[in-house]
């Protein structure tokens, strides 16, 4: 959960939490969504780019030798679009002690709720 749940954290798309090494979960209707939007079949999509966690309960993403996801390309998410929950919750609904020192997300004080209202509305 978020350090202080009185800020929220905007992305700054700095690509820091697409390196480090650990599992993107995919939930339920993740895979056939980023399988449309990469033009793919699901079985084609999974045989590529998912594997089976280590607790048997669903897929993640695979990662690259040097833990970056592989859906990172240079420094763009090929997937942004469409990208896993837990990819977009990131660092708001969850991260991890010293998070802060590689991510570039910025703090805005207020509520998400607040803050998502204004950007439909703006």
């Amino acid at each position: 959960m978020s350090e202080n749940p009185g800020v929220y954290y905007v992305c700054q798309r700095c690509t820091a939490c697409c390196k480090w090494a650990g599992d993107v979960c995919l939930e339920d209707g993740e895979v056939k969504r980023i399988a449309k939007y990469l033009g793919m079949s699901v079985t084609e999509f999974t045989g590529t780019y998912t594997r089976l966690r280590e607790n048997r309960a669903g897929l993640s993403l695979i990662d690259r030798q040097n833990h970056e996801c592989i859906m990172l390309q240079e420094d763009t998410c090929l997937i942004h679009a469409v990208k896993p929950k837990q990819c977009k919750g990131f660092p708001n609904t969850w991260n991890f002690p010293g998070w802060q020192k590689l991510c570039q997300a910025k703090p805005v004080p207020g509520s998400p709720i607040a803050l998502r209202k204004s950007a439909v509305s703006g």
